[in-house]
């Protein structure tokens, strides 16, 4: 009798995971729910950078806002996130760089990462990260976090893309997640977790793995770093999904070599980021998404254009027959344009505003028609502006509005006949006199007609 009522009860334990997870968003609707995002860089992800030069460290007095302001952006606020939520971006992807709050000791302006000891994250580190988290959510937007300059070319950096390095720091990478995941483990869809930021070689090589390599490519070293890639890769999901609860599914974003995208033909090696990044084995079916970084030059539109469009071709060949893509960091080129001798004499913004605007919205366009997301890094709204709550490059932002909602934008209100929409009434969102319909348009109510 007693083996019957247990095995009664893991079969309805079984029963009603399965049901949550069928209820809880896949990796594919999610994408497409993001629509259009935006990273709140340099906030969270402010470090040091140096293990010669912790000036952070040495200089402040290590709290949060030292922080978050050390890389010239304000502290952060929740009027900030529904700027742009009232703008029509839907999701902000929030990189967070996690190693000076797990036990970094200073010397002076020292830094021995050979002899660090990682602790558990900072309490209150973590509270102030979820309290950004919790901005982005209140304001019904998806929100991304992740480990960020934990990666990168900064000798900071201790997450590498190399089989020994992985090895070495594969336990601290899986407890540092353990511990993210667990702190938001009732968090529901709207919430997911990348894995890691732009994770490279023992060279600092981008484009591809052993670029900076004596004769630019070593073959063995290229190996090695894509099989790192996917090591890290499959721990993040282990760690996160041991943690149960709601991370049991949660959707979970793992990214190719630096988030190399496969762009461009000057190079045979090029597209090996995103052929060689491999699906994560993962209990949960559909719930991981694959991620993208892209810079390009807007200098010649139309070879921008045509660049472009081939790597959407790629990745759908490489990429997206296995999972959805999104990129979660992309600008338009900011270099500034030099004179013969060198010196700066004027940005591309200002030099190329025409070709970054259209750009931009044939970007956004193309990557909409394609069921892929995007999330701009940063110059939107930038430095003294976020707190004025103001934009840095309004029509940039509104070129990416347009390019997702069409040339009328984001705030366009449509006419609805009686019976010319079905509106389900879990996927309702009221705001005062408006209401987001299946999180596809806004309305209005006038009398008892919708609009």
């Amino acid at each position: 009798m007693m083996k019957s009522l247990l095995l009664a009860a893991s079969m309805l334990v079984a029963s009603s995971a399965q049901v949550l997870a069928q209820e809880f968003e896949s990796a594919t609707s999610a994408v497409k729910n993001m629509r259009v995002g935006w990273n709140l860089g340099n906030t969270l992800d402010a470090n040091s950078g140096s293990t010669t030069n912790m000036w952070i460290e040495k200089w402040s007095a290590r709290t949060t806002s030292d922080y978050e302001t050390a890389w010239g952006q304000p502290v952060t606020t929740e009027a900030l996130i529904k700027m742009f939520k009232d703008a029509g971006f839907n999701a902000i992807r929030v990189p967070v760089t996690w190693y000076p709050h797990m036990g970094v000791k200073v010397n002076d302006l020292n830094w021995d990462l050979s002899a660090w000891t990682p602790t558990q994250v900072d309490a209150v580190w973590m509270a102030r990260v979820k309290e950004i988290v919790d901005y982005v959510i209140n304001n019904g937007m998806y929100c991304i976090i992740n480990v960020h300059h934990d990666t990168g070319t900064a000798t900071t950096a201790w997450l590498r893309a190399s089989t020994d390095n992985y090895n070495k720091y594969k336990d601290t990478f899986e407890d540092l997640w353990k511990q993210i995941a667990t702190e938001f483990k009732d968090y529901d869809e709207h919430l997911l977790f990348e894995g890691y930021n732009e994770m490279l070689d023992k060279y600092d090589s981008w484009c591809f793995a052993s670029f900076a390599a004596p004769g630019n490519y070593d073959a063995t070293s290229a190996a090695d770093s894509y099989k790192a890639i996917n090591q890290y890769a499959q721990s993040f999901v282990n760690a996160v999904r041991a943690t149960g609860g709601k991370n049991s599914y949660r959707n979970l974003i793992v990214n190719s070599y630096c988030g190399s995208n496969g762009s461009g033909n000057w190079n045979e090696h090029l597209l090996e980021p995103i052929q060689n990044l491999e699906y994560p084995n993962d209990e949960a079916k559909n719930h991981i998404i694959f991620q993208l970084h892209y810079y390009p030059s807007i200098k010649d539109l139309s070879w921008a254009k045509t660049e472009c469009a081939t790597m959407l071709s790629d990745i759908k060949q490489y990429l997206q027959n296995r999972a959805p893509v999104i990129f979660g960091e992309w600008g338009t080129s900011n270099n500034l344009v030099k004179d013969e001798k060198g010196n700066d004499m004027e940005d591309y913004y200002t030099s190329y505003k025409q070709n970054k605007v259209d750009f931009a919205k044939f970007f956004v366009e193309k990557c909409k028609e394609a069921d892929i997301a995007t999330f701009y890094w940063m110059m939107l709204s930038d430095g003294d502006d976020r707190k004025k709550l103001q934009w840095t490059m309004p029509d940039l932002k509104d070129a990416i509005i347009k390019g997702y909602y069409g040339n009328e934008g984001y705030t366009s209100i449509k006419e609805v006949s009686d019976n010319s929409k079905i509106l389900k009434p879990k996927k309702l969102i009221h705001k005062g006199k408006v209401i987001i319909a299946n999180g596809d348009n806004k309305y209005t109510i006038a009398g008892t007609k919708l609009k």
